[in-house]
């Protein structure tokens, strides 16, 4: 629904149907949705892809780690993580320090990785199409400003 098919609101409510946060989150279950679609063959959801190669990226890396870069807390991402180790795509295993867990990607990660990769880059290429290489910048860009922005220290 578009903002001029929606009825006349009164002013607040107008603000936030234009709130940074409810628009962000519309586009990004938008876009998620749409690369779930592409990625249905491949039996990974966008997220777990996404978790899946910010892992593959860090190598071993410690969940205090992995959420920071995720931007994720702590609660959700360990839910994900007992999901991708329940399917054997990680191992959870103590760091150097006892009170410290790591994640390592399994050699079934590596291979469903490289079957699902294709799939990503088809669904990444009909973004960029759609929206046109100097939007996608531009929006990739201004998410990246979002995101430090929403920072405690932004």
């Amino acid at each position: 629904m578009t903002p001029s098919a929606l009825p006349q609101h009164d002013a607040r409510t107008a603000a936030v149907l234009r709130c940074t946060c409810l628009n962000l989150r519309k586009g990004a279950r938008a876009v998620t949705q749409f690369y779930d679609d592409v990625l249905r063959p491949t039996g990974l959801r966008m997220t777990q892809f996404s978790l899946l190669m910010l892992i593959r990226g860090a190598g071993r890396v410690r969940i205090t780690d992995l959420a920071e870069a995720a931007v994720m807390d702590r609660t959700t991402l360990k839910r994900n993580l007992a999901l991708l180790e329940r399917d054997g795509l990680v191992r959870i295993e103590p760091g150097d320090d006892a009170r410290v867990r790591e994640v390592v990607l399994t050699r079934t990660a590596e291979t469903q990785l490289a079957a699902a990769f294709p799939y990503w880059e088809r669904a990444q290429a009909q973004i960029t199409r759609r929206l046109g290489q100097g939007r996608g910048n531009r929006l990739l860009g201004d998410l990246a400003a979002a995101i430090a922005s929403a920072a405690p220290d932004g």
